[in-house]
C-alpha cells in the first residue's frame, strides 16, 4: 500500500515555474541521474510550446539541461524511454500551424546519449505525420507506442527497434469507435503482458484497460470504475499495477492528481494518494526506484501552473 495523506511522502516540492505555462510532464532515472521533461509556453494551448528538460543527481537540486523547438508548431507531450541500445530517446508531437495534407500533428522522435545534448527532431517517413504517438514503453528490444488523432483517431499500436523509425502493428485498437478514446499508457509485466490505461471522453467517460499478449495483435478490454485523464502506467515489480492520472469530480468541477492502484480482474481504481494539486493539472511521469515512487506532474494549486515532484513509499 501507499502510504495515506500527503503529509507523510518522502518529499513534494515544486522544482520549476519560470515560463508563464509549465506542463505536461514526463521522469526517468537515465545513468544514475534523474531527467524530467515537460512542455513550456503561453497557455495550456499556444503556438509557442517548447519541451524543457531538466536534470538532477538527487531529486532535489534541478538544472536546465536542454531547450526544444520546432519552427512548424507546437511541441507538445514529451515523454522519455531508454532504447534496447541505451540512448534516452524523447518523443513528443508538434501540433502544426499549418496543416500538411489536412493533418494538424505529427509525431517526433529525438536522441541522446547523455539526457543533455540530443538529435534533431526525426519524423518518421512512413507513419509520423498525421498521428500523435502518445508514449512509448520497452519490452524485449522492442519499442511500442500507442497513436491516436488524424488518421489513427481509432487508435493504432506502432512499435520500433531504434526510436525513430515506426511499423504499425494494430490498427482500429480502441474498443469502441466515437467515444473519445486518446491518451494511452502501456507497461509489461514478467510474462510479456501487456497492459494499456486508456483515457475516454464520450460516453460514460470511463477509462479502459486492455490486455495483449505477443504479438501484440489481439487486445481484450475492460471498462475501469472512473474517468482517468493524462494516464500513466506501470507495473510494479510485485506485478501490481499502479497509475498516475488526473481524477476529476464532475459533481464539483474539480480535478486533482492522483495514485491509484488498478486491479486487473475488476477494473476498480483505487485511489491512494492524492497529490498537492488543482485545477490545471495531471499528466505525471512515474519510476520506481528502490522502496519508492517518483512522480513529476504539473498543477495550478497554488495560482501559477508549475512542475512538481512527490517522491511516496509503497
Amino acid at each position: 500500500m501507499l502510504r495515506q495523506g500527503v503529509d507523510e511522502a518522502a518529499s513534494c516540492s515544486l522544482i520549476w515555474d519560470q515560463a508563464p505555462h509549465n506542463a505536461f510532464t514526463d521522469l526517468i532515472r537515465f545513468n544514475e541521474r534523474w531527467y524530467c521533461a515537460f512542455r513550456e509556453g503561453e497557455t495550456h494551448i499556444s503556438d509557442d510550446g517548447k519541451l524543457r528538460i531538466l536534470e538532477s543527481s538527487d531529486g532535489k537540486h534541478w538544472r536546465s539541461v536542454a531547450l526544444l523547438s520546432h519552427p512548424d508548431g507546437d511541441l507538445r507531450d514529451a515523454d522519455f524511454s531508454v532504447t534496447a541500445d541505451g540512448q534516452l530517446l524523447l518523443l513528443g508531437a508538434v501540433r502544426l500551424l499549418e496543416p500538411v495534407d489536412g493533418f494538424k500533428h505529427r509525431s517526433l522522435s529525438w536522441l541522446s546519449a547523455d539526457g543533455r545534448y540530443w538529435s534533431d527532431a526525426f519524423c518518421c517517413p512512413q507513419t509520423g505525420l498525421g498521428t500523435w504517438r502518445w508514449s512509448a514503453s520497452w519490452h524485449d528490444g522492442q519499442g511500442y507506442s500507442v497513436a491516436y488523432t488524424g488518421k489513427d483517431r481509432e487508435g493504432a499500436l506502432y512499435t520500433t527497434r531504434d526510436g525513430l523509425h515506426w511499423q504499425q502493428v494494430r490498427e482500429q485498437l480502441f474498443p469502441e469507435p466515437d467515444t473519445y478514446a486518446n491518451e494511452a499508457s502501456l507497461a509489461f509485466d514478467t510474462d510479456a503482458t501487456a497492459w494499456c490505461l486508456l483515457r475516454r471522453d464520450g460516453g460514460n467517460a470511463h477509462g479502459w484497460l486492455g490486455q495483449a499478449r505477443p504479438p501484440y495483435r489481439d487486445w481484450q478490454w475492460q471498462a475501469l470504475s472512473c474517468h482517468v485523464g493524462g494516464p500513466k502506467l506501470l507495473c510494479l515489480t510485485d506485478g501490481r499495477l499502479v497509475a498516475a492520472v488526473r481524477l476529476i469530480n464532475f459533481e464539483e468541477k474539480t480535478a486533482t492528481t492522483a495514485l491509484c492502484y488498478i486491479d486487473p480482474a475488476t477494473g476498480k481504481v483505487q485511489t491512494q494518494l492524492t497529490l498537492p494539486s488543482g485545477g490545471d493539472t495531471s499528466y505525471a511521469g512515474l519510476v520506481e526506484h528502490g522502496s519508492e515512487l517518483w512522480v513529476s506532474y504539473y498543477s495550478s494549486h497554488e495560482e501559477k501552473t508549475a512542475i512538481y515532484l512527490a517522491c511516496v513509499a509503497f
